[in-house]
């Protein structure tokens, strides 16, 4: 398996890939493949942290990471927002998911970001660092569930200091 950037070539079958896993997913809208291009085409997308695991030339998951804002009254404060994470039926519970968040995450700290939110499950979130945004101050202004929202710092204390409101892009 590698992972490696996406690619406009391969947009077409993120679309399916990202369709068809949320089909088997615990919560879903069904929307989360045009999600993904909402996402790309929202001046928040960062191609570098848009990212593909691949086994032999098929793609078996997908992960993006595009710039959010905790807003404070007239305070912004950059992030990233993780959504949404996919991988394939077949190679769930192979650690796929796993190493596309902490490849996103080694690469989003190259590009100097501190933090990553997200809406998802903490019973698997967890296990990297996340946790309740509430936790740090910060709250969604979408009315998520307070346990749903999350926040990891990918730079110790990256946070401290930090208040304010997140909107997730719909």
């Amino acid at each position: 398996m590698i992972i490696r950037q996406e690619t406009e070539n391969d947009f077409s079958q993120i679309y399916d890939l990202v369709k068809t896993a949320f089909q088997t997913a615990h919560v879903s809208s069904g929307d989360e493949q045009n999600f993904v291009n909402r996402l790309r085409g929202s001046g928040n997308y960062i191609p570098e942290l848009a990212l593909v695991a691949e086994e032999n030339g098929n793609l078996i998951g997908h992960i993006m990471l595009t710039d959010i804002y905790v807003v404070n009254g007239d305070n912004k404060y950059k992030a990233l927002l993780l959504a949404p994470i996919s991988v394939v039926l077949e190679q769930r519970n192979k650690r796929v998911g796993s190493k596309l968040i902490n490849e996103s995450f080694r690469l989003a700290k190259e590009l100097n970001y501190a933090s990553v939110f997200l809406v998802g499950d903490p019973a698997y979130y967890n296990r990297f660092g996340f946790q309740p945004s509430i936790n740090f101050g910060i709250k969604n202004t979408q009315g998520f569930p307070d346990q749903y929202v999350m926040a990891c710092e990918l730079i110790p204390n990256a946070l401290q200091g930090i208040s304010g409101g997140i909107t997730f892009l719909t």
